[in-house]
């Protein structure tokens, strides 16, 4: 299977540039993965297709404003950091621009001095293992010194960094956002709950493979970076009996997805379990967990465009990602919602 029978043509003026001021009322496209129909609506709509008994399970993560601009202790060029994992306390693994200025043993400094790093390793694919200096609690001096790592299609600065996390977020750890959750509001949660879904979540920490485009042609050949997963014994159960009880487990986004195909067994079962996840779906791909997917629409040929066609088929979301173009509907981490049932 090739990457490029994951392209479609995407005008950039329908490349989202900001959110919506308010969160749910995107455009939401309903994709039957069965029959291929497809309705257009609008995402608070969601509720009319959530049955008692289903259940939502939702990725809790907290972005990072994990994007750094500092300079080179020596010379002061100007560099850019984006952390993307945690190895330990104070050592991360990181993207770094220029490359070139970020040799081992190189050092920097960001805000005046307030938050120091030292380059002690390279990893995977170039990137840069730092180490870093500070005084006080690291999470409070990124607060103030980091920006929020918005992908690079985004041109426009982000008013509020509340607008690149979703209103459930929790467990700090993220360098991207899971962009399918954003389109909840509080006020649209409870609406849910108050019709008998319920709401699990459990904790994906999104890095490097969100930003790594498919470049090889055979895409089996591709390699997923590994990202933190976690989820609760309290989440194992309730998954576990939504699937007794014959009603379906929705993901909210490709992240939650891809942490429950993870976690789950031949059996349909789920249980309490924490590690790393390098799980790349594309079709042939069988499902154990999900039944349904809320998502957004994805960049061509990316491994995430790939992930959809699994669940409904590679022609069918071709051809809705084609309907979504032709009636202007908006892309990528601010854009419109797809939902697949």
């Amino acid at each position: 299977m090739q990457a490029k029978d994951f392209d479609y043509y995407l005008p950039e003026e329908l490349i989202a540039q900001c959110p919506l001021e308010k969160r749910d009322e995107a455009r939401l496209m309903v994709l039957d993965r069965e029959s291929g129909e497809i309705k257009h609506k609008i995402f608070k709509d969601i509720i009319d297709y959530l049955n008692p008994g289903d259940c939502l399970v939702l990725n809790d993560t907290r972005v990072l404003p994990a994007r750094l601009i500092g300079e080179k202790e020596d010379t002061h060029g100007k560099i850019e950091f984006l952390l993307l994992k945690r190895i330990d306390k104070d050592t991360w693994e990181t993207l770094v621009k220029p490359g070139k200025r970020a040799k081992i043993g190189t050092k920097f400094s960001f805000g005046e001095g307030e938050l120091k790093a030292e380059v002690i390793d390279i990893g995977e694919e170039g990137s840069r293992i730092v180490k870093f200096e500070y005084e006080g609690i690291f999470e409070e001096v990124l607060d103030r010194l980091g920006q929020m790592p918005l992908p690079p299609y985004i041109k426009e600065k982000l008013e509020d960094k509340e607008q690149y996390q979703t209103v459930y977020s929790k467990e700090q750890g993220s360098a991207a956002a899971p962009t399918a959750g954003l389109h909840f509001t509080e006020e649209l949660l409870q609406r849910i709950k108050d019709k008998g879904i319920n709401l699990a979540f459990l904790t994906l920490h999104v890095g490097l493979g969100t930003f790594r485009p498919v470049k090889v042609e055979e895409i089996e050949e591709h390699h997923m970076h590994s990202e933190y997963y976690r989820m609760t014994k309290e989440t194992a159960e309730l998954i576990n009996n939504t699937k007794k009880a014959g009603k379906r487990v929705i993901a909210v986004g490709t992240t939650s997805c891809r942490t429950l195909e993870t976690i789950g067994n031949e059996a349909g079962e789920v249980r309490e379990q924490s590690g790393w996840t390098d799980i790349f779906i594309y079709p042939g791909y069988k499902f154990r967990i999900v039944d349904a997917l809320i998502t957004n629409f994805h960049l061509p040929q990316s491994t995430l465009v790939m992930l959809v066609s699994a669940l409904s088929g590679r022609d069918k979301i071709i051809n809705a990602y084609n309907i979504a173009v032709k009636d202007k509907y908006r892309f990528f981490s601010f854009g419109d919602a797809m939902f697949i049932k």
